[in-house]
């Protein structure tokens, strides 16, 4: 099915539209003729941003103030749903150390609230995006990320004779987005002589914006409930990341690239130096396709099991020691080829 056959004249609803990965949700959304597209965040200022910014859409789009820890709130704004994409959370690992309880509350109880009010009004589907911090996760952030993987997946495996499809999308960092790591390295650029790094081994899967979204969206024609979607992912050295940029935005600035220099300070608290998308507890029920892993959910955890093999798609992962899904094992793009890809996205 084609992604205007199945989106065409339906209601979709976006939480954290506002953001990076929900505002491009809803862009592209835009393009296969839904009904309607509700945008919920809690933020005033951003839906006020982002009502300017898609102003030749206004008559396809609703802005919704609200929060997903309020659950009479998302009661309304989830009334007469076909789709839900959430893209709501507390993202920043530091902010999430520090106030641990406010993302429990928003990436735990906010996605349940969502979970309860998708069953209620019986949503078609439901898609969770997640983060490879959710992997062996070391932060509060990658435990919340962790168990929000969880609890999707255990509502689609007790939900009943309920019909909401319930799926996550996995993916790692995504280029240019906010609060990622470009355009703090573009802010020291302009302010100072330096740029700062945490480890000079330090490596990230990294996806555009845009490349993200078009997975995300191919994952909801896909999903049959309670599949972890992992998105195929190059690795990028973070060391080369930023020698890239100060070789291509210092002179954009009117700045020798020669004059910035690279800081090396330390890994912060807990911060993984590699990075996992697949855990090795998950390749047993993992598959390969295009663009793509899917971790469909154990047998054994009361699952019925001809509708698992019904479901499955792909090729079967090989449990062995040569398959691994990390930035350690995975190949690195080159200095050339990371600045093609960065000239390509128009970020740098």
């Amino acid at each position: 099915m084609s992604f205007r056959e199945f989106f065409e004249d339906k209601i979709i609803l976006v939480c954290g539209g506002t953001g990076s990965i929900g505002s491009e949700i809803v862009s592209q959304l835009l393009n296969y003729n839904p009904e309607t597209i509700r945008i919920l965040t809690n933020s005033e200022n951003e839906l006020w941003n982002t009502k300017l910014k898609f102003k030749k859409s206004l008559n396809k789009l609703r802005f919704l103030l609200g929060d997903i820890r309020d659950y009479e709130r998302i009661d309304r704004a989830i009334q007469g749903v076909d789709y839900v994409f959430n893209a709501a959370a507390i993202k920043h690992v530091p902010i999430s150390e520090y106030n641990p309880m406010e993302a429990v509350r928003v990436n735990i109880i906010g996605l349940e609230n969502l979970i309860q009010g998708a069953l209620n009004h019986n949503v078609k589907k439901f898609i969770q995006i997640s983060t490879d911090k959710a992997i062996n996760p070391t932060t509060v952030m990658g435990a919340t990320k962790m168990l929000g993987e969880r609890l999707v997946i255990s509502r689609q495996l007790a939900k009943g004779k309920q019909k909401t499809i319930f799926s996550c999308v996995r993916f790692g960092n995504v280029l240019g987005s906010r609060g990622s790591i470009i355009p703090l390295i573009k802010k020291q650029i302009r302010e100072g002589d330096y740029v700062t790094l945490t480890d000079k081994n330090m490596k990230r899967f990294f996806l555009s914006i845009v490349q993200a979204v078009k997975l995300v969206l191919k994952v909801i024609t896909l999903a049959q409930g309670g599949e972890i979607f992992v998105l195929k992912m190059p690795t990028i050295a973070i060391n080369d990341l930023i020698e890239v940029i100060i070789e291509e935005y210092a002179p954009k600035i009117g700045k020798d690239p020669k004059s910035i220099k690279i800081k090396t300070i330390g890994s912060r608290t807990r911060e993984k130096v590699n990075e996992l998308l697949i855990s090795p507890n998950e390749f047993t029920t993992c598959y390969e396709t295009e663009g793509m892993y899917i971790i469909y959910p154990d047998p054994q955890l009361d699952l019925d099991l001809s509708s698992f093999r019904i479901h499955v798609n792909g090729s079967k992962i090989i449990l062995d020691k040569n398959f691994h899904y990390n930035t350690d094992d995975t190949p690195i793009l080159s200095k050339q080829e990371l600045r093609k890809l960065l000239v390509e996205l128009n970020l740098i």
